[in-house]
């Protein structure tokens, strides 16, 4: 973890999925789930609020309305009610789904967060230097980013993984880095363009 405007999540949303590619002629799309409740997020009837990642135009809808879901091969298909055909689904492709999240709502596995858990966090680094705070998640193909805002720097991107963040203290307001050479840090050959 729904635009027609190129609308961010809230902080109080979550992101749910991914728009993948049309399965068949009628405008179901697959999608990759971001969430451990494929079966609550993407429910008949449930509402999802869209946005497209990056500059890219803004999202033919303001939000889509779950049809009809199944498994196939290990995909989730998902019919959307605004989607009704292949061109269509086509158009979808990409869009990022999103949710309200319930206040006090907290994802089942205690080493899962939201993203609006986690923006305003403190970041130090595992010697206990500050190094930032995260003002924003990215996700990506491959790993979520945690977008790290430093003083009178570029944003650092750090991979948000067990080895690079291995911890992260709600109750505190921080989150610990485990530094690496080019992480938080430039490499020497790049601390000019810094």
């Amino acid at each position: 973890m729904s635009r027609a405007t190129s609308v961010d999540p809230q902080p109080d949303e979550v992101v749910v999925g991914r728009v993948g590619r049309p399965h068949g002629v009628r405008g179901e799309v697959s999608v990759e789930p971001r969430t451990d409740e494929p079966e609550r997020r993407f429910a008949a009837g449930a509402v999802l609020r869209v946005r497209r990642p990056g500059d890219g135009p803004p999202p033919p809808y303001d939000a889509l309305t779950v049809e009809a879901t199944r498994w196939h091969q290990d995909r989730l298909l998902v019919s959307f009610r605004e989607v009704t055909g292949r061109d269509a689904a086509e158009t979808a492709r990409g869009l990022v789904l999103h949710v309200p999240v319930v206040p006090d709502e907290t994802p089942e596995d205690a080493e899962e967060f939201y993203d609006h858990q986690l923006r305003g966090l403190a970041v130090v680094t595992t010697e206990g230097q500050p190094a930032g705070i995260v003002v924003d998640v990215l996700h990506s193909g491959a790993q979520d980013l945690l977008v790290v805002q430093r003083a009178g720097r570029k944003d650092a991107l750090v991979p948000f993984v067990n080895a690079l963040v291995p911890e992260v203290d709600l109750a505190g307001g921080r989150l610990v880095v485990a530094d690496r050479p080019g992480l938080l840090e430039p490499l020497p050959e790049d601390r000019q363009e810094d």
